[in-house]
């Protein structure tokens, strides 16, 4: 997978000298550059169409994934990937986690947190702690042959919410405003607080598959790496946002500059966090934190870039999870894990945000609205593939991944039917609320 993320790069603009390498590489680098070449291809042809498309509600995750999944089936594939490279696989997923979760992190408004710090406080601190513990004691049901580390890991991996999936919905002027500015603000931190609760039921799941393992110590060993993370993602986070506001300030940098200095503090701090026996991703999170602020007096666009890289980086891990859904569909149905994955991605969110928003000014279908939207994408794809790495397949690590996989895939069938229809709810409220003061 590492190779094929590289490969998304390499093909694009790929010309004469690029297919003289080719025939010089063998077999194995051969399907990687094509497989680049084949990604760019699609990535390039829905964003010529990416208007007429977002009509019926194809995001572009969802659009590498079918292509994925086309080009991936079958006894003899055109494309197929091996997942056989556990490091290089692991490297290359928490890269990609790292981008997402700083850009996430530079992205929060902090008007709007000001604004609706109220609503945010009990999405973050009241719903999405019911959230997990939701899907854990459903789990409990579905699933009672599995170890309770296994089931608390499973938790943390079906419960992240990735809001590009409903990009269309997100940007619907039919919805307020508010409630946009609202999912956007928990999108944003949601990853980054479950992040490190992940790592640390990942740390006593891998404890409990082995003989006379220590709980405590592995536990430990992931807080000390949680601390670790904060540590650097601090401090590169809030040295490099002092000095590109000076920087910017007096003069002495220029807007493609600034660019390419935010693409850097990501990459500085998951590789310091990594260096010192920290976790990475937490360490972009924790920057982006650190640096949003500062972002505030540079250029608009200083994040672009490494919103773009991690949009490809991301599209990439689309196209691979298209074989992924492959590889589970055709081992046949398991109606255990697709009843808990509807659950997943409705009731065990609805509910908990109905339960967290008692007592707030906001309209019943309002809150409504925003337990229902929780759609599952990318963050639930990475944090499953770190727990099959991180768990073999006797620990958890294939249940793991049945169950992520399914899960998506329920949540991109619910949620990109339901984008359209809630539009036009809304449409349709606010023409009665305006005819209603019209008659008045």
């Amino acid at each position: 997978m590492s190779g094929a993320a590289v490969g998304v790069l390499a093909g694009v603009g790929a010309g004469p000298a690029l297919r003289c390498v080719c025939q010089k590489t063998p077999p194995k680098a051969r399907m990687v550059l094509s497989a680049g070449t084949v990604i760019a291809g699609i990535l390039f042809m829905w964003c010529v169409l990416s208007y007429r498309l977002a009509r019926w509600s194809i995001t572009a995750p969802i659009a590498m994934m079918l292509a994925g999944i086309a080009l991936t089936s079958g006894s003899d594939p055109p494309l197929a990937f091996d997942f056989g490279d556990l490091g290089g696989l692991e490297r290359t997923v928490e890269f990609i986690v790292a981008l997402l979760l700083f850009v996430d992190a530079t992205e929060v408004p902090a008007g709007v947190i000001r604004r609706e710090r109220n609503i945010v406080a009990r999405l973050l601190g009241v719903a999405l702690p019911l959230t997990l513990g939701a899907a854990f004691l459903i789990s409990l049901a579905f699933f009672p042959d599995q170890p309770g580390w296994v089931l608390a890991v499973l938790a943390t991996v079906v419960v992240p919410l990735d809001l590009a999936l409903a990009g269309a919905l997100v940007r619907d002027r039919r919805v307020p405003a508010r409630l946009r500015d609202v999912l956007n603000v928990e999108g944003g931190l949601n990853d980054g607080v479950i992040s490190p609760v992940f790592l640390l039921c990942v740390a006593g799941a891998a404890a409990s598959r082995t003989a006379g393992g220590d709980y405590a110590e592995a536990l430990l060993t992931a807080v000390g790496a949680a601390g670790w993370a904060v540590g650097a993602g601090s401090l590169v986070g809030w040295l490099a946002g002092r000095l590109l506001r000076r920087s910017w300030a007096k003069g002495w940098t220029l807007p493609a500059a600034t660019r390419l200095a935010v693409l850097s503090v990501p990459i500085a701090a998951y590789t310091l966090s990594v260096s010192l026996g920290g976790n990475g991703f937490v360490a972009s999170f924790v920057a982006g934190v650190c640096i949003a602020p500062a972002l505030r007096h540079l250029p608009e666009d200083a994040v672009q870039m490494t919103d773009d890289l991690s949009t490809l980086l991301t599209l990439a891990l689309w196209f691979l999870f298209g074989q992924m859904v492959n590889d589970e569909f055709w081992d046949g149905f398991h109606l255990s894990v697709i009843f808990y994955a509807v659950l997943a991605v409705t009731l065990v969110r609805l509910v908990p945000v109905m339960l967290a928003l008692i007592g707030t000014e906001l309209p019943l279908a309002d809150r409504l609205f925003l337990g229902w939207m929780g759609p599952r994408g990318a963050t639930t794809v990475v944090f499953g593939l770190l727990a099959a790495i991180e768990l073999p397949a006797a620990g958890g690590g294939d249940f793991i991944s049945r169950v992520m996989v399914i899960t998506v895939m329920v949540s991109i069938v619910l949620h990109g039917l339901s984008a359209e229809p809630v539009g036009r709810l809304y449409a349709r409220r606010r023409r009665a609320s305006r005819e209603l003061r019209g008659a008045e």
